[in-house]
């Protein structure tokens, strides 16, 4: 016991000796620091705190590292593809400026190709004649099919007389590209067998259309025409016949089925639009200051008992009249006539309603709602390339005129006798002037009618000209039928020189 109390006192004493050596080292880190205990205590909270902070940043460091070395193999990789990108931008590029190129020779070629396609277009047509007639027969009426017989057979299409002669024999085209017109007049028996026939009259025209021809097929032929017009000529189309012989269908039609006149506005405006879209596209691709601007104006007028009526507008002042008048440079003038500027073909269709609700109309024995004016539809054609400075000016006259009448068979008396005669004068007098320039005469008689008059420089050599001859089929109408097919192969027959275009060039 005595030995573990000695080993017990050591240890003690050892302690006691430590614990003093431990308070002068607290002593001395006091004196040293100024610190005490306490202190000490928060200084080592304060260093446990940023410890932790360091570990935290030191871990924060470490994702920013991995993240830093990701955005690296991102941005090499995204140089890598914008060096590729840049080289098939370059090669983009390349090509680009090789279409450009391609594409402003194609629009030169275009626009090389244009003008011989007006050339080619205006020569095809000098060649078929400035002056060119079609003929149209009309189906039958009802009345008329009433009354028909049996048809013929073959490759022509036959609408014939039989019980009750009621309706003429005419050999037309079915189709196709026919000229040719045969009437068979019946000997005076009226049998009409095959050897009763006495007469047949043969005729040629440039084209012949069949009554079952639509007016589709009508107006292809006239389509030529009308770009005539655009490309700045004078150009007029007129129908001629009997009265109920389907000229106002012709020309007007209707609204599911239109005639030729709305059908020519429609295709007017389209090419016009075809064309300024085209030549602003080649234009834009050389820098150049645009394409093809059109000015387009329409007027409305009828001839009604030697006077003129204007049908779109208030007419002249009161006390005097239209008149008409033309200059040295082949443009004819009518005085106080309105025009309205007109830029789609609803706005001309607009326009025809409104004209036709003016026009003089009347019913008469043979035709109840028969036209007692010549209507006559102008439209002025002015276009501008701002590109090339080049000018065109195109006139198209679409004319619906009053149909030649016999009194015994229209029974017409009053006022309606009085528009009749003026009618046939009016007739007359255009059968006058076509007589004097097929015989080529010096002086041709354009002034005996408001209707030739107006008609002079269409009719005369500087305009083109399309007659659309309207025959009816009926038996009671064949001396009407052979009179207008006599007469439209007299102006078949004429030559009026060759067109004029109206194109300046801007300085």
């Amino acid at each position: 016991l005595s030995a573990e109390r000695a080993a017990s006192l050591a240890d003690a004493a050892r302690l006691r000796t430590e614990l003093d050596e431990c308070r002068r080292n607290l002593d001395r880190y006091k004196d040293a620091t100024g610190k005490d205990l306490a202190a000490l205590e928060a200084e080592k909270a304060t260093k446990s705190v940023l410890e932790t902070r360091t570990k935290a940043q030191a871990e924060l460091n470490a994702n920013l590292a991995d993240q830093a070395a990701l955005f690296k193999e991102q941005r090499d990789l995204a140089e890598s593809r914008a060096e590729k990108n840049g080289l098939e931008l370059a090669a983009l590029r390349a090509r680009v400026a090789e279409l450009e190129l391609a594409l402003q020779e194609a629009e030169t070629r275009v626009r090389d190709g244009e003008v011989v396609r007006r050339k080619l277009h205006n020569t095809i047509q000098e060649l078929k004649g400035n002056i060119r007639v079609f003929c149209r027969v009309r189906p039958l009426s009802s009345e008329e099919e009433g009354s028909r017989g049996g048809g013929g057979g073959g490759e022509q299409q036959q609408t014939d007389i039989n019980i009750n002669n009621r309706v003429a024999l005419l050999s037309v085209p079915a189709s196709g590209e026919g000229k040719a017109l045969e009437v068979f007049q019946p000997s005076k028996g009226g049998t009409n067998t095959a050897t009763d026939r006495d007469q047949k009259h043969n005729f040629t025209f440039d084209r012949v259309f069949s009554p079952e021809a639509p007016q589709e097929e009508v107006f292809e032929e006239l389509s030529h025409l009308v770009q005539s017009a655009l490309d700045g000529y004078k150009v007029c189309c007129f129908a001629y016949g009997q009265t109920g012989s389907g000229k106002t269908h012709t020309m007007l039609g209707s609204q599911d089925n239109p005639g030729l006149i709305p059908r020519a506005m429609h295709q007017v405006f389209e090419t016009a639009q075809h064309m300024a879209a085209a030549a602003a596209a080649a234009a834009n691709q050389q820098g150049g200051g645009g394409g093809w601007k059109w000015d387009m104006k329409a007027a409305m007028l009828e001839v009604y008992n030697e006077d003129l009526h204007d049908l779109l507008g208030p007419g002249p002042p009161t006390g005097k009249k239209h008149t008409i008048s033309h200059d040295d440079k082949g443009n004819t003038t009518v005085s106080h006539l309105h025009w309205v500027d007109v830029a789609d073909a609803d706005k001309v269709s607009f326009l025809l309603n409104r004209a036709m609700e003016r026009r003089a109309v009347g019913a008469t024995a043979m035709n109840d709602r028969s036209s007692r004016s010549h209507f006559v539809f102008t439209l002025a054609i002015e276009g501008t390339n701002a590109s090339s400075g080049q000018k065109v000016k195109g006139l198209l006259h679409m004319i619906d005129l009053a149909g030649s009448e016999r009194l015994d068979r229209s029974q017409v008396a009053g006022d309606r006798l009085k528009e009749t005669q003026s009618i046939n004068k009016s007739l007359s007098a255009l059968g006058d002037v076509i007589s004097s320039l097929a015989n080529k005469d010096g002086h041709v008689p354009f002034r005996n009618s408001k209707l030739t008059y107006l008609l002079q420089h269409s009719l005369s050599g500087s305009g083109k000209a399309l007659m659309v001859v309207n025959v009816s089929p009926a038996l009671e109408s064949l001396p009407e039928t052979l009179c207008s097919l006599r007469f439209a192969a007299k102006v078949n027959a004429c030559e009026i020189g060759t067109a004029k275009r109206q194109i300046t060039m801007n300085k």
